[in-house]
């Protein structure tokens, strides 16, 4: 019978075969048919986004892409399998032409991301799509679908339904909870990476070989769990994550640069072709946002980003969960338009008070979005009691996180505001009294 160890991707991690190095000197099998999906126009696109984005223009060196990412991901999966096909649960439900599909779909996991993807989802407008359903147009016609069926044997829709669907067999359970879950294959890769790439130690401050090396099934056998052994390197990824979100994701100055990208492309948006715009790269891009702005106020806001000196707004105030709470809740979570209209009447007050305009633009309003983030929860399998306990349970860490939800302690309320008038708001005394009065008009 054929076995998941005996797939060439798996054996060849040992083998040391067919190999390209990554950062950070991780050794990536490409067998001849991993080679052709890489090569193809859709995937090769993927080389020319930047996984974090905006978060380059304050990390100067995390301009690492897509393709990079996904090859990481790509291996972490193929460890994942070589881990899991010990336990006998998992060998009886997952199949080998099962883990081909896993291998395949994590491979093809980031297809649908567009440059700027989570700043653009996060808005929340009418026409833009969600990326893991744009990622069909790439993989159900053209030469990456070629590839899947003449080189695999995997028909592209195979692919779409375990990335994008509800799964429907036990086995689709097992593997969607391995692409999409709390210890997922993402999670693993983008946490080292992104900490490696941006200069800092915070996202690699666990113990990834021990947590691959604690995988097992839940006690339904339905979906992943660890081992009590991979405890406290759960727990250390949870804490990685969260200080990942606190001082990268949502540094003030990356927030900054998001705040300003946003409005820019929502005073575009409508008048942007999006399914075209999605299909170019991260330089096509900008050069179109920059082309449609003209000299609208769009054009301000994109050369601070993009143009010869960065040129990013200054925070002119900031409130949380556990700092101002009540301003904190009346502006998070609101829908993006409504917030745009908040800062654009918060300005027009500003203006009143300190008796000189405020331009429309010059002030952005920067709050956690509507989408929540998800919390951190997996079962843990205490061996010798033969018993599952949630992590949360049992761990000190994480049950502290939980207490509240995961965006609250990272995601401020930021009110930002231009170069040329930071300094003075930050000065004036009676801001949060003229916000206050501002939200009171909102209603």
């Amino acid at each position: 019978m054929d076995t998941i160890h005996e797939l060439p991707e798996i054996s060849n991690l040992d083998a040391r075969r067919q190999l390209v190095r990554i950062p950070d000197q991780l050794d990536v099998p490409l067998t001849r048919r991993v080679q052709r999906v890489i090569d193809t126009p859709e995937f090769r696109r993927l080389a020319k986004i930047t996984q974090l984005g905006l978060v380059s223009l304050v990390y100067p060196a995390a301009h690492h892409t897509r393709f990079e990412h996904c090859l990481g991901v790509y291996r972490i999966a193929l460890l994942y399998l070589k881990q899991l096909a010990h336990d006998p649960r998992f060998a009886a439900a997952v199949t080998q032409r099962d883990a081909e599909l896993m291998i395949v779909a994590a491979l093809l996991h980031d297809l649908g991301h567009w440059p700027f993807c989570h700043a653009i989802e996060d808005l929340d407008l009418p026409g833009v799509p969600e990326h893991e359903l744009f990622a069909n147009s790439f993989l159900l016609e053209g030469e990456l679908a070629d590839a899947l069926r003449g080189s695999w044997g995997i028909q592209p829709r195979e692919v779409v339904a375990l990335l994008s669907e509800r799964p429907r067999d036990p086995a689709a359970q097992i593997l969607h909870s391995l692409l999409s879950g709390p210890i997922d294959v993402d999670k693993m890769d983008y946490l080292v990476r992104d900490s490696l790439h941006a200069g800092v130690p915070y996202g690699r401050n666990f113990d990834q070989q021990r947590l691959i090396g604690s995988l097992c099934l839940n006690q339904s056998g339905d979906a992943l769990a660890i081992s009590d052994k991979g405890r406290t390197a759960a727990e250390m990824m949870v804490f990685c994550r969260y200080v990942m979100f606190s001082e990268v994701y949502w540094h003030h100055a990356v927030r900054s640069a998001t705040a300003m990208f946003q409005r820019a492309f929502y005073l575009l948006h409508h008048r942007l072709n999006l399914d075209s715009l999605f299909r170019q790269t991260e330089a096509e891009m900008i050069g179109s946002l920059l082309q449609a702005a003209g000299e609208g106020p769009a054009k301000d806001l994109l050369d601070g980003l993009f143009g010869p000196v960065r040129r990013l707004y200054k925070r002119v105030a900031q409130f949380s969960y556990f700092e101002q709470r009540e301003l904190y809740q009346r502006l998070a979570r609101r829908p993006y338009p409504w917030l745009v209209s908040c800062a654009e009447e918060f300005a027009s007050v500003l203006s009143r008070h300190i008796g000189r305009r405020v331009a429309p633009t010059e002030i952005l309003f920067d709050a956690p979005p509507t989408k929540l983030e998800v919390q951190f929860q997996i079962d843990i399998f205490f061996r010798k009691e033969n018993v599952y306990r949630p992590l949360g349970e049992v761990s000190p860490v994480v049950q502290s996180l939980a207490k509240q939800q995961f965006d609250d302690y990272v995601k401020r309320v930021r009110v930002f505001g231009h170069p040329r008038v930071a300094a003075e708001l930050r000065d004036f005394a009676d801001l949060k009294a003229a916000l206050v009065e501002t939200l009171d008009r909102m209603g």
